[in-house]
């Protein structure tokens, strides 16, 4: 960060200081800001800070207002809660939500500059930035949002055969010969790679045992209700929405396949960033903050899941959202428990961070699937994506813990694990199941 530039120390409030549960001690004096008895966040604020962290000169952010794009699901929140709680406001910005009806859309006024940045599926900005999935261009992460989350749901028709389990489906479609149908969301995206990875780990190969077609996500139910498809993927709450509607069950949750896996992501275009590194900066601060502020306590999330609940952002029922944002889980076959790798927001900085090992394999799984032909470069052009050196400016202002490296690794639900500072070539060729 520029020497010269000057960051107003914010002052810290809590949303609940009056609730037992207000913040667990591990975030110690990082408390979030919030409404208190329905004031205005900014009027809790140094006026120091609440014109702005980068208030003048060149360190101002080049827009003063910005358009974010989401998805009505669950891991939209933190770039609302950045604009309701006039988080945004503290960085010297106006963060727009724009709802948007479908990846694609998103992906399309991402290159065409109708969005200054979105709420993102990870592997769509490395699709994009490869040119597969869509048109080719220069793509920036800027953090990842959450961790965890989503959920493969089978049609309650399968369940009334038997079916409970990935081995349990395996055996049918091995019984029962037809054409097997499973959604997922975008072709490059994290919801087709954890079907099609947990697919593959039951012995199942989503390529040629079974057709794989792409629905956005508020759609899912109704398809599924209509008998378009056997199962899909998707993101929260539209899992638990299938439950409720007693249409599906959920039979694997993503946190099951890989603990704390890489979600959604805030995107942009390696262009915005160019002209405005100030205001993404500025973006990821904002953002930053509201993730601290869902994961701070329960009555935090239970007025995220309230706010996100409205017609204008996910347009469903609260409890729908809240019980997996509070990690309480039903499969819809009787089985209830409580998640501790449930959808994480901060996790003490843990689930921002763009870890190049996390960019890095989404490209082995579209290598794996055949979306890539031939291997990138694969730390390459995560170095090139995941603009590390704007998430670290931003957490220094929005007080924010790093890691201590810059990747990370995994043991995935079939037992192999995954370690970037080896050989991603060899992990991508080495499935024993792929296209």
């Amino acid at each position: 960060m520029p020497s010269r530039l000057k960051i107003a120390k914010p002052q810290r409030v809590t949303a609940d200081n009056a609730t037992a549960d207000a913040v667990p001690a591990s975030q110690g004096r990082r408390r979030a800001l919030a409404t208190i008895a329905g004031a205005s966040v900014m009027t809790l604020v140094d006026p120091l800070v609440r014109s702005g962290a980068w208030a003048a000169g060149s360190d101002a952010p080049e827009k003063p207002e910005v358009k974010i794009g989401f998805i009505p699901l669950t891991d939209c929140a933190s770039v609302v809660m950045a604009s309701t709680l006039g988080l945004d406001k503290k960085y010297g910005i106006k963060i727009t939500p724009s709802k948007e009806a479908s990846w694609a859309a998103v992906r399309d006024k991402l290159v065409n500059g109708e969005l200054d940045a979105a709420h993102v599926l990870y592997g769509l900005v490395y699709g994009v930035q490869l040119g597969i999935g869509g048109p080719k261009k220069d793509m920036a992460v800027l953090m990842s949002l959450n961790h965890n989350g989503q959920a493969i749901t089978l049609s309650s028709k399968l369940a009334e055969k038997g079916v409970k389990d990935g081995a349990s489906l395996k055996a049918l479609m091995t019984k029962e010969k037809r054409d097997y149908t499973f959604a997922q969301t975008f072709p490059t995206g994290t919801h087709a790679m954890w079907l099609y990875y947990w697919l593959a780990a039951n012995g199942i190969n989503p390529m040629q045992d079974a057709k794989a077609i792409t629905v956005p996500p508020p759609q899912m139910v109704a398809n599924m209700r209509v008998g378009n498809m056997d199962g899909f993927c998707v993101g929260e709450p539209w899992g638990a929405r299938a439950i409720a509607d007693k249409i599906g069950f959920t039979v694997e949750t993503t946190q099951a396949i890989w603990k704390d896996h890489p979600e959604k992501v805030l995107g942009t275009t390696s262009e915005f960033v160019q002209k405005n590194p100030n205001t993404a900066r500025a973006m990821t601060a904002a953002i930053l903050e509201a993730s601290k502020y869902i994961d701070a306590s329960v009555s935090n999330r239970r007025k995220t899941a309230e706010t996100i609940a409205a017609k204008s952002y996910v347009n469903t029922d609260m409890d729908i959202i809240l019980d997996r944002m509070l990690g309480r889980y039903s499969n819809g076959l009787g089985k209830t428990w409580d998640d501790p790798d449930s959808m994480k927001f901060y996790q003490d900085g843990a689930a921002n961070f763009p870890f190049l090992s996390d960019g890095m394999w989404f490209l082995t799984q579209q290598k794996r699937w055949g979306l890539l032909k031939d291997h990138p470069d694969y730390l390459a052009v995560a170095k090139q994506v995941n603009r590390i050196d704007l998430f670290k400016q931003a957490a220094t202002a929005a007080q924010v813990p790093l890691p201590k490296s810059d990747f990370r690794s995994a043991k995935l639900i079939d037992g192999v694990v995954w370690d970037a500072t080896k050989d991603p070539k060899a992990y991508a060729d080495g499935f024993k199941i792929k296209a």
